[in-house]
């Protein structure tokens, strides 16, 4: 049996080669790509007669799914699994497994310090620095005191919140299902918006939740409000939030996370608001969740051949 990792895993072949010899029987074959593939073909040529293939967040849709005859089973090394043709895996049985929990402290600790980012004004202040300037109009504001709005009550969104409690935030929640989460006080998401100073997005990318804070959702913020932006581009308008910023209707973002994977188009509009700071996908990418991740992807193939699998999406 064979198993290929189409992609890089943040880890390295001897790690990988250490993972498959503790997790995996001795016969199994396995190739690992620590390059990104060039193509569409190429992704389908790596694994095209692989029963078991590892990927991370690179689309791997059906145009490349159907190509692989022999696929069994993918451990996706990420949590979302909207870049996978999830539709045409269940049509042809093909078992997937997601790794979801492994970077809870990577992205949790981003929304924190895009927001402490935005709130000390960090990208001015090295600025003002580099352009030998003073302190003039960087006075910052607290975390201390503040409310702490987290959209999304899954594992992120209550790190987040244990987080915001450690700052001193005042911790407000909404979530589709109501549930009760220790020091957060549940609201709906219309009031989370109006008296939050702070709003962290921390939801999957579903038909729900698509689109879920536009134009209207932004229009009830405060006009000194933030918000930060770690779980999937698409769940944000991002024209209405640069208008938003350019009007100075609300106070600033923090955004990690575009409708596609950076690099993203010249013409986004967020590239040219003010008072915003970009990452290219970063939340997730920490050494210690790359070998979480690891360990997870690998562990998932080993629960399939036992015939006891886990993580099944």
């Amino acid at each position: 049996m064979k198993l290929v990792i189409t992609e890089p895993l943040g880890i390295s072949e001897a790690q990988a080669e250490a993972l498959k010899k503790e997790y995996l029987p001795q016969e199994i074959e396995m190739i690992y790509y620590n390059t990104p593939p060039k193509d569409e073909a190429e992704k389908g040529a790596r694994a095209k007669d692989a029963e078991l293939v590892m990927l991370a967040n690179m689309p791997f849709k059906e145009n490349v799914l159907q190509e692989l005859t022999s696929l069994k089973m993918l451990s996706v090394a990420f949590t979302g699994i909207d870049h996978v043709g999830m539709d045409y895996c269940r049509a042809h049985n093909i078992l997937v497994s997601n790794c979801s929990g492994y970077a809870n402290e990577a992205v949790s600790e981003l929304a924190i310090g895009l927001a402490i980012g935005l709130y000390r004004k960090i990208l001015s202040a090295d600025r003002a620095v580099r352009e030998g300037k003073t302190r003039t109009g960087l006075l910052g504001i607290e975390l201390s005191g503040k409310k702490f709005g987290v959209v999304g009550g899954g594992a992120i969104g209550k790190k987040t919140m244990a987080l915001a409690r450690a700052f001193g935030c005042d911790v407000y929640y909404y979530n589709r299902h109501k549930t009760q989460i220790e020091g957060a006080a549940y609201v709906s998401l219309d009031e989370l918006m109006r008296i939050s100073d702070i709003i962290s997005l921390h939801v999957p990318l579903t038909a729900d939740t698509k689109g879920l804070i536009g134009r209207e959702e932004i229009g009830k913020m405060k006009k000194t409000a933030i918000l930060i932006n770690t779980a999937r581009g698409a769940v944000v308008d991002s024209k209405a939030l640069a208008d938003a910023l350019h009007e100075k209707r609300i106070a600033g973002a923090g955004i990690d996370v575009f409708e596609g994977e950076p690099p993203i188009a010249g013409d986004h509009p967020l590239l040219h608001a003010p008072n915003v700071i970009l990452a290219p996908h970063v939340g997730f990418a920490t050494q210690e969740a790359m070998e979480k991740r690891a360990v997870i992807a690998f562990r998932n193939v080993a629960a399939y051949l036992s015939g006891k699998p886990q993580n099944v999406m």
